[in-house]
């Protein structure tokens, strides 16, 4: 990495006309500098993992669905170009807005909130929700979808998502306008990295008081999760900000190395959009390059592309790059083989050397670790 030399690409004075196109644009971005530079990095590094047949997952913090962005993760997952996603339950219950026809406006950021409330508007930043005409309905259908479904034995939230869209689909006005009923037809895991933290949530526990029980299996998830990693040849992340999703996401490679032993070595690829600083010690801002002494990246030098702006700018952009210059993929359908992969990476698991986990016997002293010791 020797970067001390005059010997980069010239710097282009920028010639925009009527006729350029969105890889034109890209390219010239990724001839430029700052964070334009690293913008058609990660468009470039995107494509290379579709052309390269990588596995990728995406990965969405935060609530970009309220703006309308469900419409472009719909239309990747329809053209292949990702093929498993974890995000939060705020994406995926404000998506459902759209598919049953509930009412979102543009509204205004600089308000009185007070006022809002007496009008039962609820605000996401300067998206405006009704509290009745759209979340109170909006409540009212996930009650009913898990009044009897999911109660009789642990589940995933992909399991659970997969009851969302398949419910949608069948009953709702405008289905076609739901990435999760997008991922429920072409088989993508949709996965919610905190179940508990969204109003998919909260809408249980109506159920709950009345003595139906909800078993979320999280460590099978994970496990999931892994396995997808581990069955793949190459894999690959696309992060839309940080948070629980992007560390659920790249927690897949310290799970099958550092706790499984199995030396897969982590993604091959992992692009980020984030407005988050590295140097406050959160996930969100922790940098890729970070992420290899963790062994979440196979490679700390190449591989990785961070754009440091707005997902809500930055993401379109990146999409349509994509969809221009990629040909649709058929899709992996990896949802169909989960119990497949895990199987495989349970049975690889119990393959190897069980010697670290007998070592954790009941007659073994917490008090001391002079019983354990690392893989050599």
């Amino acid at each position: 990495m020797e970067h001390h030399s005059f010997v980069g690409r010239d710097i282009p004075h920028i010639d925009l006309t009527p006729d350029t196109t969105i890889e034109d644009l890209v390219e010239i971005f990724s001839k430029t500098g700052y964070n334009a530079r690293q913008l058609g990095r990660a468009a470039k590094m995107w494509a290379e993992m579709i052309r390269n047949d990588a596995t990728i997952c995406l990965t969405v913090s935060g609530a970009m669905t309220p703006v309308g962005h469900g419409g472009i993760i719909q239309t990747l997952i329809e053209r292949g170009m990702i093929d498993w996603i974890i995000t939060t339950g705020a994406n995926v219950y404000h998506e459902e807005h759209f598919a049953w026809g509930l009412p979102m406006k543009q509204g205004h950021f600089d308000v009185d909130d007070a006022v809002l409330y007496e009008k039962e508007i609820v605000r996401i930043r300067d998206i405006y929700i009704k509290f009745y005409e759209t979340l109170e309905v909006q409540d009212q259908v996930v009650q009913k979808t898990f009044k009897q479904r999911l109660t009789d034995a642990p589940f995933t939230t992909a399991e659970f998502c997969n009851v969302i869209g398949r419910t949608t689909r069948e009953f709702a006005p405008h289905a076609e306008k739901s990435f999760v009923v997008s991922a429920y037809e072409h088989g993508v895991p949709l996965y919610i990295s905190t179940l508990k933290d969204s109003s998919l949530a909260l809408n249980l526990a109506v159920h709950r008081l009345r003595g139906k029980e909800y078993s979320l299996d999280i460590v099978r998830e994970i496990i999931e999760q892994a396995a997808i990693v581990y069955d793949s040849a190459k894999s690959g992340i696309v992060e839309l900000g940080g948070g629980v999703p992007k560390n659920a996401a790249q927690q897949t490679g310290p799970l099958l190395d550092q706790i499984l032993r199995r030396g897969d070595g982590g993604q091959d690829y992992v692009v980020q959009v984030t407005d988050a600083r590295p140097d406050t010690g959160g996930l969100s801002g922790a940098t890729l390059e970070e992420g290899k002494s963790w062994g979440k990246i196979k490679d700390s030098h190449k591989g990785t592309a961070t754009v440091y702006a707005d997902a809500t700018i930055a993401f379109p952009i990146m999409a349509l790059y994509v969809l221009s210059t990629r040909q649709s993929r058929k899709p992996k359908r990896l949802y169909d083989r989960l119990g497949t992969m895990y199987d495989r990476l349970k049975d690889d698991y119990f393959s190897g050397d069980d010697e670290y986990y007998d070592m954790l016997d009941d007659s073994y002293d917490l008090k001391t670790v002079s019983g354990l010791r690392p893989k050599d």
